[in-house]
């Protein structure tokens, strides 16, 4: 189970920072932030983002210990969201030693 989370957030990763720059390089975020934060979709994808990443940051915030870690990895959440959390997890996968599962990925401190 560990090697297959380890490949699909793994292909995950590696797509959404393809989408991310193929966007960028297509469009300016912040060109067309008046006109995207107009549209009542964006403003509620922008809400539910941002839900997420506080429950995200919450369980972070649990697991690590250092103070320096949970401020840098905060704001890697909050600016990268996808990619920063995908990252993050697949640190936390490959750190596993043989013999844990998904209940030390997600409680071992």
């Amino acid at each position: 189970m560990i090697n297959l989370l380890k490949i699909v957030f793994s292909a995950l990763l590696v797509f959404m920072c393809y989408k991310v720059i193929a966007t960028s390089l297509e469009s300016n975020l912040f060109d067309q932030w008046d006109f995207l934060g107009s549209i009542p979709w964006m403003r509620a994808t922008l809400w539910d983002f941002y839900a997420n990443i506080f429950i995200i940051t919450l369980w972070m915030l649990y697991k690590e210990k250092s103070i320096i870690l949970k401020i840098s990895v905060t704001i890697l959440f909050v600016c990268l969201g996808s990619i920063a959390t995908l990252a993050y997890v697949l640190v936390h996968l490959y750190r596993l030693k043989e013999g844990e599962g998904i209940k030390e990925l997600l409680v071992k401190r």
